[in-house]
């Protein structure tokens, strides 16, 4: 296989190539050239060195994506320490046991999150830093105080004729190395430590630059929706980014759909990183309502007129996510069916991969143009993937990869790393086959599969594909009680409130929405009945639902 290089030599070489470009900005509010970026390392090395820090502490970071949360984690692996990335939507409680759990020595936090925070029941960490500007919130090291309050004038020593990119001299980290402790937030159980070495870092940021590297290139704009504590933002909108020279633009509001299309059209991104959920909203508002009207689908079915009319919506979708990208790569979870038909139908370029935080995260990947629909792509490259089952083309099994990018185990858990990396390959707890063509198509979770009353295998994600189609189901998680199945359904608040429904008309829409699922899935997944939710299902940073807290939702139809 091939040998990894050093992922801090890479983030030293885009440092010292782009040292005049920008490299980082909080849209509207402020940009971080990349020798800013260099200078910010250099400081927070200083800083490390002088309040005791080694190659191989840990030091965790956790608040919303910025440039300066960008900046420390850079500082942290090109100095040999471990980062332990923190979801900044993590309750307090969380955040304080994955904190104690990592070892962390250090803790930079944004100044809100740091206000919910009791460091008394962090008893082993020596400092908390803010991540906006790294003044101490909180120190239990008189080296860390000294350090913090002369940083300037030890900086100024270390470099009295100003610091330069030829100054630069990174720790050489080797492939086998620990880098990141992720912690997954997960929709089937409670987080992980995921120890991720410095060689998946290496193979992810390789993996892009093969596949999407003619795409994305010096002062290109990216823009960063999801949380860099995410293993996918953070190899690819940011690691990868960063690396090739690109600009990468974090958004200083949450991502709907109406300000990323705004952002989009101000920046023309060269390549848009997407979770299923914001392209299916955006698919639903922009394009459903057209192609589903009845004149539209007899022009459709025209020959040569349809093909235009095909051209122009793709055109449409097109400009409205800036008109300047290569491709859209959606991952995170699967994408709905009938929206991929119509990304298909109209030609529109666009691809879903496949990943895990425990592979950093790639797993699988086609380009746009040789991607299969209702696929995940094909193995990625230093990665292999088989299926355990007697068919593989046709009986769902686990994923099992093995490669560079594979994780070195949990943290502190051997117990669940043996199960999980079981005879040298990893366990993904994904259903699903690989065709003749290698590519891979994902049946379900095994942990989510269910058993019929027959004893037939069923995949509640396959139903919920189906009932998220129909009239006002916005979401919708299947569950099993005994020898039935039931749909839990949140309804699309928005059409509830325009056609001024009452619940009881929007139960004798839900009860026909039974009976007409019922009449396109096999008899033995057929569902009991459906329960109206009141609040949405409460979802992980990538906006997949934690299906395992409605397990035991209490059904009375």
């Amino acid at each position: 296989m091939e040998k990894a290089g050093s992922f801090n030599q890479i983030i030293a070489n885009a440092i010292q190539t782009f040292w005049d470009c920008d490299s980082m900005t909080d849209y509207g509010i402020t940009t971080l050239q990349y020798k800013d970026v260099a200078r910010i390392i250099e400081k927070l090395h200083i800083l490390f060195e002088h309040s005791g820090v080694k190659p191989g502490d840990k030091v965790a970071l956790c608040g919303k994506n910025q440039c300066r949360w960008g900046a420390a984690f850079f500082a942290i692996t090109t100095y040999g320490a471990v980062a332990v990335p923190i979801l900044h939507e993590f309750h307090p409680t969380q955040i304080h046991d994955i904190v104690n759990h990592s070892d962390a020595k250090l803790l930079f936090v944004e100044d809100k999150i740091f206000l919910d925070l009791v460091p008394e029941q962090m008893p082993n960490l020596e400092g908390i830093l803010s991540i906006v500007d790294y003044h101490l919130f909180f120190n239990r090291s008189e080296q860390l105080v000294y350090a913090r309050e002369n940083l300037n004038r030890l900086f100024g020593e270390k470099f009295p004729m100003n610091f330069r990119k030829h100054h630069i001299n990174y720790y050489q980290d080797s492939p086998d190395e620990l880098a990141i402790i992720n912690y997954t937030s997960g929709s089937t159980g409670n987080s992980k430590g995921v120890m991720i070495p410095y060689r998946a870092l290496w193979s992810n940021r390789e993996f892009a630059h093969e596949r999407i590297g003619h795409a994305v290139h010096k002062g290109e704009n990216i823009v960063s929706i999801l949380p860099l504590a995410h293993t996918y933002a953070m190899a690819f909108e940011f690691i990868y980014s960063f690396s090739n020279g690109a600009h990468i633009h974090f958004l200083t509001k949450t991502p709907s759909p109406s300000i990323l299309l705004k952002v989009f059209a101000d920046l023309h991104p060269s390549a848009i990183f997407m979770v299923p959920l914001i392209m299916e909203k955006i698919v639903r508002k922009g394009i459903l309502p057209k192609v589903q009207d009845i004149k539209m689908r007899l022009l459709l079915k025209t020959p040569v007129v349809g093909d235009r009319i095909r051209k122009k919506i793709c055109e449409g979708l097109t400009k409205a996510l800036g008109g300047s990208f290569f491709e859209v790569i959606i991952g995170g979870s699967a994408l709905n069916k009938e929206v991929e038909e119509i990304l298909h139908d109209i030609n529109f370029p666009y691809t879903v991969g496949y990943g895990a935080t425990e592979c950093a995260p790639i797993l699988a990947y086609a380009q746009w143009d040789s991607y299969a629909p209702g696929s995940c792509g094909r193995p990625a490259p230093r990665m292999e993937l088989k299926i355990d089952s007697s068919d593989p083309e046709h009986v769902p099994g686990e994923i099992l990869a093995r490669g560079m990018n594979v994780m070195l185990g949990y943290y502190k858990n051997e117990e669940l790393t043996k199960e999980t990396l079981k005879g040298g390959w990893y366990h993904t707890g994904d259903l699903g086959i690989i065709d003749a063509e290698g590519n891979v198509f994902i049946k379900g979770r095994s942990k989510n599969m269910l058993l019929g009353a027959n004893g037939q295998n069923v995949y509640p994600e396959e139903i919920e594909d189906k009932l998220v189609t129909l009239p006002l189901v916005s979401e919708c998680v299947v569950i099993q009680k005994g020898e039935k199945f039931y749909g839990l359904v949140y309804p699309d608040p928005d059409k509830v409130q325009e056609l001024g429904l009452t619940r009881t008309d929007v139960e004798a829409i839900m009860e026909q929405n039974r009976k007409d699922l019922n009449l396109i899935i096999p008899a033995y997944c057929s569902l009991s009945g459906i329960c109206l939710m009141d609040e949405e299902f409460e979802k992980t940073p990538k906006k997949s639902i934690r299906r395992f807290k409605y397990l035991d939702y209490p059904i009375d139809i």
